[in-house]
């Protein structure tokens, strides 16, 4: 479906009536935009909405009539100017152990199933973390 700009007259006597319409509207998926005129009670929707729908649940509320439906057309896009792209630095990996300095310090999933924290090269690895012994 196109975006369409369709005008609606309502006959709205009260502030109540006007804004029950203006929700009713604005619940509706696709709309864009909502303009209402008080004086001549003309109601302007832009969107891709089905305005069959639109009036049918208008007409709950207050008498409302299709007075003009257009297809709105996208507008133009310009070209924008494309810069070089600069070239990718390469990425430097850094040895996991001399990166971090503190051994308290919050590591990645990397040691999660370890119980002590990383000291050194070295690793303790529990599997059970609370083993039962009975003897």
């Amino acid at each position: 479906m196109t975006a369409q700009k369709s005008v609606l007259q309502l006959s709205v006597h009260e502030e109540r009536i006007r804004r029950k319409a203006w929700t009713t509207v604005s619940k509706f998926s696709g709309v864009t935009s909502i303009a209402m005129d008080d004086k001549t009670g003309k109601m302007t929707v832009e969107g891709e909405v089905d305005v069959s729908k639109l009036v049918k649940k208008l007409r709950k509320i207050c008498t409302a009539d299709i007075v003009t439906v257009e297809v709105v057309k996208p507008p133009e896009k310009k070209e924008e100017k494309k810069e070089p792209e600069k070239p990718k630095q390469p990425e430097v990996v850094v040895n996991p152990f001399t990166y971090w300095t503190n051994q308290y310090q919050y590591h990645p999933a990397s040691y999660a199933s370890s119980y002590y924290p990383p000291c050194g090269y070295s690793r303790v690895v529990v599997e059970e973390p609370r083993p039962c012994v009975i003897m």
